[in-house]
Formats: structure tokens, sequence, C-alpha cells
């Protein structure tokens, strides 16, 4: 064969139906790149591009000649549906350029898998449906996925193989898209197509529960399924993913997909019924129990006086901007600051309007600091006075965890320090969740000096913040919030019921 042809496109939105719409500029704003602008991220050092893509690249060009054929790579910040014709246009756009394009030889789908849109609540099946009508069946079709993903029967029929992230937090999406890569080229060499057993259990996991490291069901699952493909060459890929629940949608809920080599089809179902076995009977452990805020600020108030206590992390779980959140509940940050706990620093505060007042007052100013003065949903007003300590265009580049080598940017941003307290409140104008230490560390921040960081972030952070604190010293706050593990409090209207800890009655027939 000559050079092999490879399209590539991607859709990366985790969806929070009950979020304000997600517009074209919050994805022009994060990622938005088509033709060759995805080539050239794909090969630089330093891109915004989700980390899929370099790591695909780069694979595929370590094994050997191909052809890119870059069609358009999309992302936004986790938010709401993505707004009317938004997902359309992406979906002409892919198909425009792949027509365009000519005959190609297999297709990489780079997605994070829990998109939706106004239109389609299956955006990531229609668009492996697109690409079946435009390249046909025989084209090989392998995509990888978050492990906070939902997926489809349609989408386990339709593509090649699904594989997805095997760390919570992420910090393998380049290796995932390396293993497609290998994928890819084992197909083109005359491997057939990889038979799959897949299986949706009726169980919807607060995301809390799906870290992938520790003794939590989830965990040990992952760890089973690592052992499994270790000992067993014919199977390619075990899946096991969460799901994302406040995407309120059927086709959410934890799921276990096996895909073995061809003729080997038992072996890929006996390994995700084993697995889905394991989880369905230790479901109880996926029931979440919070710390409040009250014993939150105690714990803070008694680390910050006692210097042998070990620094903490409080982290703000329901109000995370990585999966929706709006970032400016003020119930944290104003009991803090109330009960006057030394040595704590809190980001990042999403608050555009106040990041501009400190722009305009200047570093060293004392300014009436006025969070969220306009209230919104969950994110009451809360004002202390407060020193601009500093101001920065918000732009950086990740060194740790998830977002290491990654650019990023919190738009227009700064650093508070509230009078009395001394606390410490990154702000930005960007809905960014704080997993990264450089987001602080650029405004001045010394995080090892601090007693208490508190994050609005889920669980990203403990790649971000690994050298910082230890599971023992994180508290994650039952704070009010979008996103809280408490599912009951979530409006769902269009999951599947009864489905489990929703309805505790639930049952499961294999």
């Amino acid at each position: 064969m000559s050079k092999p042809r490879v399209a590539i496109l991607g859709l990366h939105l985790e969806v929070n139906a009950f979020a304000p719409l997600t517009t074209r500029r919050d994805f022009e704003q994060l990622s938005w790149a088509e033709g060759e602008a995805i080539t050239e991220g794909g090969r630089a050092g330093v891109t915004g591009l989700p980390a899929e893509v370099p790591g695909f690249y780069g694979r595929m060009d370590a094994t050997g000649e191909w052809a890119p054929v870059p069609l358009i790579v999309i992302a936004a910040p986790p938010g709401g549906m993505m707004e009317p014709g938004l997902f359309p246009e992406f979906l002409s756009i892919a198909r425009r350029r792949l027509e365009a394009a000519g005959p190609v030889d297999a297709v990489y789908v780079g997605s994070h898998g829990a998109s939706r849109s106004v239109e389609e609540a299956d955006t990531d099946g229609a668009v492996l449906a697109m690409l079946r009508e435009v390249v046909g069946t025989e084209v090989p079709v392998v995509g990888t996925l978050d492990l906070h993903c939902n997926v489809s029967d349609r989408q386990a029929e339709l593509a090649d193989l699904l594989i997805t992230y095997r760390t919570n937090a992420h910090v393998d999406m380049r290796e995932r898209a390396a293993d497609a890569a290998d994928a890819i080229r084992a197909r083109l060499a005359g491997m057939g197509r990889p038979e799959t057993h897949f299986i949706r259990l009726p169980m919807v996991a607060p995301s809390v529960t799906l870290l992938t490291s520790g003794d939590l069901p989830y965990a040990r699952a992952m760890r089973e399924a690592a052992r499994l493909r270790a000992a067993d060459l014919d199977l390619l890929e075990i899946s096991v993913t969460g799901g994302f629940v406040y995407s309120d949608i059927p086709k959410c809920g934890l799921c276990v997909w096996a895909s073995a080599r061809p003729g080997q089809g038992a072996k890929a179902r006996s390994a995700a019924e084993a697995i889905a076995r394991g989880l369905w009977e230790e479901r109880e452990r996926f029931r979440m129990n919070l710390v409040s805020i009250k014993e939150a600020v105690k714990e803070a108030v008694v680390t910050g006086e006692d210097a042998s206590r070990p620094r903490m992390i409080l982290a703000d779980v329901a109000d995370n901007p990585g999966g929706g959140g709006g970032g400016n509940t003020s119930a944290i940050l104003a009991a803090l600051h109330g009960a006057g706990a030394k040595g704590v620093v809190l980001g990042v505060f999403v608050d555009p309007a106040l990041a501009a007042e400190m722009h305009a007052a200047g570093e060293g100013a004392r300014i009436e600091a006025v969070f969220n003065r306009v209230p919104a949903s969950f994110a009451e007003t809360f004002a202390a006075r407060a020193v601009v300590r500093r101001v920065s265009d918000g732009h950086g580049v990740g060194r740790r965890g998830t977002n290491a080598g990654r650019a990023f940017d919190l738009g227009p941003a700064g650093l508070l320090e509230l009078e009395g307290s001394g606390m410490l409140v990154v702000v930005g104008s960007l809905r960014r969740q704080w997993h990264e230490p450089a987001m602080a560390e650029m405004m001045g921040v010394d995080l090892g000096a601090m007693r208490c960081i508190v994050v609005k972030s889920r669980g990203h952070f403990r790649a971000g913040f690994d050298q910082l604190a230890t599971d023992d010293r994180i508290l994650e706050v039952d704070g009010p919030g979008m996103v809280s593990p408490m599912l009951s409090r979530a409006p769902f209207s269009g999951l599947k019921r009864p489905v489990y800890p929703l309805d505790l009655e639930t049952r499961w027939d294999e």
C-alpha cells in the first residue's frame, strides 16, 4: 500500500443539560481547527488542541509513512447543549471536507464522547453514522473517548474499535490516541474487524466515585481490565466507562465493553460480563457522601493555625467548570473568609466583571471586591475589601497533570488578597477548572507556602496537585452547584429509568 490516507476529526464537549447552551464562541475561545491547522497543531511543541491530536500524530509519524487528511477538530469547556445550528454546521464541515478529500484508508475520531446538541441527543453516534455513509463499511474507523463518555449501541456497532482513557485524572490521553494509531496500522496491515461485546449497566455513577487509584470498585475494575488485556493478546481493548449523568439522556450510564481479534468474540463477552458483574455487585459503594462546608472550614481553620498539620485541599466539586459548573459559587469562599482561615488560596473564581474591575484598578489598588455583582443560579453575591495583588492576560502553559505542556487561557485574570483573612483568590473571566498549578503560580502564588488550597474542580486537580497534598488530606465538599455528586438534587428528565442509585429498587438481568 502507498502512504495510507487517514482522516482526522473530533468533537470535545462534555454536556451538562442543566447549564447554559454552549455557543460557537465557546469553541472558538478554546479550540476550533480545520484542515491543515490540525496537522500544524498536531506536530507543534505546545498546542491548544485536545491532547489526543498530538498523541495520534506522534504515533503515526513514528510507525511509518502516512498522509493525514485533517477535517475538523473542535473543543469547548464542559457546558450546556450545543446551540441550535452548531452541531449541523460541524457535521456539514466534516462531511464536506471528507468528500472533497477523496477516498481515505482509515478514519480516526478523537472525541470526548459526552456531547449533545439541541437537535441531536446522540451526537457521537451521528458523527459515526455520517462517516459510514461517506466511507462505507470496509474502511476502518477507530475512536478514542473520555472515560466520562456516554456510549450508544449505535456507536458500538458503527466503530471498528472504541478506546477510552484509563486514568482519572486523565493523564493518558496521548497514549490512548497512540493506541488508536496502532489499531489503524493493524487494520491496514490485514487484521480483520474486531469483535466487540457491549454492556450498559442501569447505573449512573457520581463522578467522584470514578477515580482510578485506591480501593473503590471502579479503580479495581480498571485494574482487572488491565490484567485481562495483559494476559491475553487476543483482547484488543477493554473499556470501563462511568458516563456523564448530567447529560440527561437515555444512553447515560456505566458501560463495559471488550473487543477481541476476529474469531475471538467469546473472549470479549467473557471479559466484559465478568467486569460488569463485579461492578453491579458493589453498586452500593457508588453512593456518595461529602463533607459539609461547616466541617471543611473547621479543618481549614485548624490547619492554618497548626503548622505541624499537613497541607490540605478542599474540592468544590459541585461548582466544577470541568463538569459544566459556573465556577462562581461563593458559599465556601464566604465561609472561609468569615472564619478567618489563614493560608488559604481559592481558584479559579469565574467573574468577568470583577476581573475587569481589577484590571481597571491596577496592581496594588484597594477595592471593594464584589463577587457575583449580578447573582445567578447557585451564585450568591459576596463582597469584601481586597487588594489587587496581580493582574494577568490569563495565558499560560500547564506543567503538570492533564494540562502538562498544553496552552490554557483564563481570559483577563488576577489575584486578590481579602483584607482581614489574608485569603487569596484567583479570579478569571473564562470558565476553566483549577486543575493546573500554573494557573495560580503565574499570579505569583507560592502554593508550597499555602496551608489550604480550594479548587473548583472535581478530580483532575489530583494529577496537577499530587505533590501538594496526599489523598487523606483532600476533602470533597458538599457545596452548592449544578454538578453536585448528590444526584437526587438534579432535575433529571431524560435518563432511562429505573437507574441506580436514583432508584434503589433497580434490577439488572445479565
